[in-house]
């Protein structure tokens, strides 16, 4: 079926007149001693084209130890990315090296045979293993270099927050007990959209782990013990109810930029969302003095639960006609020097063992995500599928909030879908 259905997008993709020409890649370079060499050029696909800058850097940095390869990076709009990317696979007309969706998104493309495998690039085996887990194909081979980590975050106004005397929360009692006083004082506690349905999910990924227990119930949930319908979930919809009181007036109306704003105009004390918004503030707000709470703690714990999750992998294509020079570009983002160099010009978290951030804040999330990480539950695991479970499961809380189904009807909806995604699988 899925098999099917992947066919089905190809001819869909074939039809809609994209075309894409190919480009020449030869092309020449100065090697140490001044003469002109052969050098390849390798064609490299991102959905990021806000990072041009960054990524400039560290292709300049990897060509001034390769002088026979050159780097054409090529990003694209995110919404555009993903059909892009399937069209010049499938046409064949496509990059060397391809930035990769985590998780389904990678595993879709290496199961259609369309990457190569990376399992003896150096360094690449030396990534953690519930990294490289977001870049693996159905036969468990590796297929991408995961470059960043994201982690679900609170925001805070550390102004707002001394103003009123208060301390950034640390357990789920606490953040109530703070919102509780921040909403008698007429400031809104927390900017939360919800137009968005995946806004939601994400509200629920950062609160949650402290209710269900963090990766013991991930564990019972992959070892099929347990399910979507178990009483621990429960709580954590317990939680979203409980939490609506501290969000907006009419949130699920709200775009989050219409959030954001709030959150910069200091109408809103706190927002949740990943830490790459981060840079977003930076940028539109710099003077505002802003703080992280990496995740809650459940109890009788010392340290946080920080959600994690893999943005993305870099991996190169099978049939590229210059797969051994691609590989030598995978094989230096596999490096520290690359993870550092990363990390410093995007404040991002490196997926690369040792990578010491520089900004304070990344350097915050990075410490604590190393002491207590667990998963974004419902797009590591339940990402798979058409419609997907988290599809299903955000979706249903924004009916939950509507007032249009209950608590115990989002997990069931959510469980099925499970069940649905299993049995196409087969």
């Amino acid at each position: 079926m899925k098999f099917k259905k992947f066919i089905l997008l190809i001819i869909l993709l074939l039809t809609s007149g994209i075309l894409f020409a190919c480009s020449d890649k030869d092309t020449t370079s100065s090697g140490d001693s001044g003469e002109k060499v052969d050098a390849v050029e390798l064609e490299l696909y991102s959905w990021r084209p806000e990072d041009r800058e960054a990524y400039e850097k560290f292709i300049e940095a990897f060509e001034a130890e390769n002088p026979g390869i050159k780097i054409n990076f090529q990003p694209f709009e995110s919404t555009e990315y993903n059909t892009i990317l399937t069209n010049s696979l499938v046409s064949g007309s496509g990059p060397d090296i391809v930035q990769l969706r985590p998780y389904s998104g990678t595993k879709s493309i290496a199961d259609n045979g369309y990457l190569a495998p990376l399992d003896d690039v150096p360094g690449v085996m030396d990534i953690e293993e519930s990294f490289l887990e977001a870049a693996k194909g159905s036969d468990g081979q590796v297929y991408g270099v995961p470059t960043t980590l994201n982690a679900g975050v609170i925001f805070y106004n550390k102004d707002i927050f001394e103003k009123y005397g208060l301390a950034a929360p640390e357990t789920w009692e606490e953040l109530l007990q703070v919102s509780e006083e921040l909403k008698s004082n007429g400031i809104t506690p927390i900017a939360q959209a919800g137009r968005a349905a995946y806004l939601l999910s994400m509200l629920h990924g950062v609160i949650s782990p402290s209710a269900y227990g963090g990766n013991d119930y991930v564990d019972e949930i992959l070892a099929g013990s347990t399910d979507l319908t178990d009483l621990k979930m429960m709580e954590t919809l317990d939680r979203m109810e409980e939490i609506e009181q501290y969000l907006p007036e009419d949130f699920i109306a709200l775009d989050d930029n219409d959030a954001q704003a709030l959150f910069y105009a200091g109408e809103a004390a706190m927002y949740i969302n990943g830490d790459y918004r981060l840079g977003t503030f930076e940028k539109n707000a710099p003077e505002m003095n802003i703080g992280i709470i990496p995740g809650l703690k459940g109890e009788g714990q010392n340290e946080p639960f920080v959600m994690n999750w893999v943005d993305g992998s870099f991996g190169v294509v099978e049939d590229s006609e210059h797969k051994e020079e691609a590989l030598k570009f995978i094989e230096y983002m596999a490096t520290k020097e690359f993870g550092q160099l990363f990390s410093d010009e995007l404040n991002r978290l490196s997926a690369i063992n040792g990578v010491e951030p520089k900004h304070e804040l990344v350097k915050q999330v990075t410490k604590a995500s190393e002491a207590n990480t667990t998963p974004y539950l419902l797009l590591v695991y339940f990402g798979e599928g058409s419609p997907t479970t988290k599809t299903v499961f955000e979706d249903s809380l924004q009916g939950m909030y509507l007032g249009e189904i209950t608590k115990e009807q989002v997990l069931e909806d959510a469980q099925k879908n499970v069940e649905r995604v299993a049995t196409e699988e087969e």
